[in-house]
């Protein structure tokens, strides 16, 4: 129960910087950028929160917000090299897997649409979209985008949703209304960054 618990907390943003603090922040950030498992964690919103947390609530970030930044930063290109690792590692060999609780081909097959249509800068506009962000490293990996290039686009794309993402909330958090309506706002983002992610599956769909 307690491990199920621990899960539950994983899936909330407020719940993973009041739980573990920065360390268990970074581990996320870099397991949504990553790891296979990492696709279900609440990426933007919880990017958002920290940095509201950065700006109201200190004592709970314990550092300045362009060292969160930095932080968040690291984590997320760190994230994306492992996920090409793995990706590199595993080959085609990954589309032929059978599905399991963790993994689905569709998400895969997904992403795979995605890139197609805007190429290595799917690396930067999948930072932005749940799944995607997760699958378009590995993806990167199977294919064999050239290391200097994907780099490139790594840090690009990680700089880019970072930075927006903390500052919105350092700023936006100071508001009251904001503050009241946190959940909201984080619903808010999730339905808003799936939208695009159900279209390319959707293309995807008909294209198969």
């Amino acid at each position: 129960m307690a491990f199920f618990h621990f899960l539950k907390q994983l899936t909330d943003p407020e719940s993973i910087i009041q739980y573990g603090g920065l360390a268990l922040l970074l581990f996320v950030v870099f397991a949504e950028t990553g790891l296979l498992v990492g696709f279900f964690l609440p990426g933007d919103a919880l990017i958002f929160i920290s940095g509201m947390f950065c700006s109201t609530q200190p004592e709970l970030i314990h550092t300045t917000i362009p060292v969160l930044i930095l932080l968040l930063i690291f984590s997320a290109v760190l994230g994306n090299v492992f996920g090409y690792w793995f990706g590199k590692r595993m080959g085609s060999a990954l589309f032929k897997r059978n599905d399991s609780f963790i993994f689905k081909k569709r998400y895969l097959e997904t992403t795979n649409e995605f890139y197609s249509r805007h190429g290595g800068k799917a690396l930067i506009l999948g930072r932005f979209l749940p799944i995607i962000r997760t699958f378009a490293p590995i993806l990167a990996g199977v294919i064999k985008v050239d290391f200097k290039k994907f780099m490139f686009y790594n840090i690009a794309g990680a700089t880019a949703w970072i930075a927006s993402m903390a500052l919105c909330g350092y700023y936006l958090g100071r508001i009251k209304w904001v503050e009241d309506n946190v959940k909201w706002i984080v619903i808010f983002l999730i339905v808003i960054t799936l939208i695009p992610v159900m279209q390319a599956w959707r293309r995807g769909k008909r294209g198969k």
